[in-house]
């Protein structure tokens, strides 16, 4: 625990910041490839983008380390987040209806602040208006126990297996020429979408903007409801793991080590396969995809199980020490990383350098980009107890204006 600037004055919990810090960090890994190149070449014709030796290396190890796991670790965290704040809420307020007001009300102002993300600062991959409607679905099962909580948290990935199971065996049954067709139309409407992407990327300032604003629109209408089942049951994962201790660092090193070994042996192989699948470039049908989220939940809790290891030593925590200034400035980094990478380095309003830049160049690009956010954050805190993008969310939140320093 540690001296809290939280409106209500609740302590923070060190290890959250730290996971907090190193997930926002991390997702820029993510991101920089989907703002720099087509959206749709990241996971239809990776060789699009740039297919170097350097690149391939770099493409490899974004793949089988940072793919997914940045993201579900940021869920897990929401929902741990939100039993913490629904709690508070809950021992405050006599009234029935406190939690579902306040806590309501609070990623209703979050999910306004991601629709700004995605409408004015044109970044279409935005998460913060699917986690706010995921924290509210969430939320309604934050009273069950913590195995329902898990087995809830384990339906999407559940539902994803059964049915890429059963959609391989109906394939297996169908004439290979009728595959190959519908293969070939799902390859011709990738392909339409990645010259799309590349032409108002290359094109003028107003270009531009109609494409970010086209790319929002085709998600809302067509992937929203997958995104926010997803993270929905990422968090209820997160919660169970919260009500373990598990991201409060309480088990004991033998336990971390335990899950260190189970998710990293079951996410580490599905994801090689995975990667070799992606990297035939023979057109042949893949599978990988229907354990990816699984593999993705093993390889998130390796992590966490590396990262508690790492803090229960005394050099590992003044090695992540840093990362704490980057938890409590989350919200900032995630919209200056699209200021900074999206709009000055790609976007024709700055640099103009979208589809100039491969896999290796653009991994680079985000290292420099979070050293830079990581020394920013951390010069931040020193002088002020909340960031400016927590600021203005939380004022809202509050219904008055929070304090700076």
């Amino acid at each position: 625990m540690i001296p809290a600037d939280e409106p209500d004055g609740a302590p923070r919990i060190a290890t959250l910041d730290v996971l907090r810090g190193i997930a926002i960090l991390a997702i820029l890994f993510m991101n920089v490839s989907e703002m720099g190149g087509s959206m749709t070449a990241n996971w239809s014709d990776i060789r699009h983008i740039g297919w170097s030796g350097a690149d391939r290396v770099a493409w490899w190890l974004r793949t089988l380390l940072v793919e997914g796991t940045a993201r579900a670790l940021l869920e897990m965290l929401f929902g741990a987040g939100m039993l913490i704040l629904t709690d508070r809420i809950a021992a405050s307020s006599d009234s029935p209806f406190a939690v579902a007001l306040r806590y309501g009300w609070r990623n209703a102002v979050l999910w306004a602040f991601g629709m700004a993300h995605m409408v004015l600062l044109l970044w279409p991959g935005d998460i913060l208006h699917t986690y706010a409607v995921a924290a509210l679905l969430a939320c309604c099962a934050r009273g069950l126990s913590t195995r329902a909580l898990l087995v809830l948290g384990l339906s999407y990935a559940a539902f994803t297996l059964a049915v890429g199971v059963s959609t391989i065996a109906h394939q297996a049954a169908l004439p290979a020429a009728e595959v190959q067709a519908v293969q070939a139309r799902f390859a011709a409407a990738d392909a339409a979408a990645v010259v799309a992407e590349d032409r108002f990327g290359h094109g003028t300032r107003a270009e531009w903007v109609r494409g970010q604003w086209g790319v929002s629109l085709d998600r809302l209408g067509n992937d929203e409801a997958t995104f926010v089942w997803e993270a929905a049951a990422t968090m209820l994962v997160g919660a169970a793991l919260f009500r373990w201790g598990t991201l409060q660092g309480a088990w004991s090193r033998r336990r971390y080590g335990w899950l260190l070994a189970g998710g990293y042996g079951l996410g580490v192989p599905l994801r090689l396969y995975g990667a070799w699948e992606v990297t035939r470039f023979d057109g042949a049908i893949g599978i990988a995809w229907v354990w990816e989220d699984g593999a993705r939940l093993a390889m998130t809790c390796g992590h966490l199980a590396a990262v508690m290891l790492l803090a229960s030593t005394a050099p590992g925590m003044r090695a992540l020490r840093p990362f704490v200034a980057a938890g409590r400035t989350a919200l900032t980094l995630y919209v200056a990383q699209t200021v900074i990478v999206s709009w000055l380095v790609f976007s024709p309003f700055g640099l103009g350098l979208y589809g100039r830049m491969g896999w290796a160049a653009m991994m680079a690009l985000a290292c420099a980009v979070n050293a830079l956010l990581l020394w920013g954050a951390n010069l931040w805190v020193r002088r002020y107890r909340v960031a400016p993008v927590e600021w203005a969310w939380r004022s809202l939140v509050e219904r008055r204006v929070l304090r700076w320093r």
